[in-house]
């Protein structure tokens, strides 16, 4: 879990960077929290409906995963992003606008993130353009690998004052595992190439 949440921290290293200069606010995403849950665990955690990304790697990495935003807070980013002061009517319903804003934004977010994967991993990764829905129950178009155990890892995510709420990345279990494998191949690589260097 530690080191999954390493590997996590600095993919998002430059993703409050990102969505900064996105929103013209202040971003803060803080070191993720990592459990491994299924989705009834899951689903009486967040509230709905909520708003899911389906990320896709298509280089690099084989494998996908799931960003979580709270509708709310999808309303305020998109108001941002068009030039609103983030006020936004709790009543008002989610739109096609808002489902493409908000996949704009978390498209560049996941693309400044897979290139710091890049340069950790040193490898080429890149991501396919995401899937945005919004959902209220679990249903058949649902990654499949969350009828199984998964990885959360769960960001805190501050926007100004407007937002002060959570982020949460879902993995597959063989993809974080993956990952591991190839963080501490670099790990080693980087270790090696150290010691040859001081030698």
């Amino acid at each position: 879990k530690d080191a999954v949440g390493e590997i996590s921290n600095i993919s998002m290293g430059t993703a409050p960077t990102t969505l900064s200069s996105l929103l013209n606010q202040k971003v803060n995403i803080t070191t993720p929290r990592v459990e491994v849950a299924d989705w009834d665990k899951l689903s009486r955690k967040y509230d709905r409906p909520c708003v899911m990304l389906q990320i896709r790697y298509k280089e690099g990495i084989d494998g996908n995963n799931v960003l979580i935003l709270k509708e709310r807070d999808v309303k305020i980013i998109t108001d941002l992003m068009m030039g609103g002061t983030g006020n936004v009517d709790d009543g008002e319903e989610l739109t096609d606008l808002h489902l493409s804003a908000i996949g704009e934004a978390m498209n560049q977010m996941m693309g400044s993130s897979a290139t710091s994967l890049s340069s950790m991993l040193n490898r080429t990764i890149d991501i396919s353009p995401n899937i945005v829905e919004t959902y209220n129950e679990m249903d058949e178009t649902l990654p499949q690998f969350l009828n199984d155990n998964f990885v959360i890892v769960a960001f805190k995510m501050q926007i100004g004052d407007l937002i002060d709420s959570e982020i949460m990345q879902l993995y597959p279990i063989d993809f974080a595992k993956e990952l591991l494998t190839m963080f501490s191949i670099d790990q080693e690589a980087q270790s090696d190439n150290s010691s040859a260097s001081t030698e």
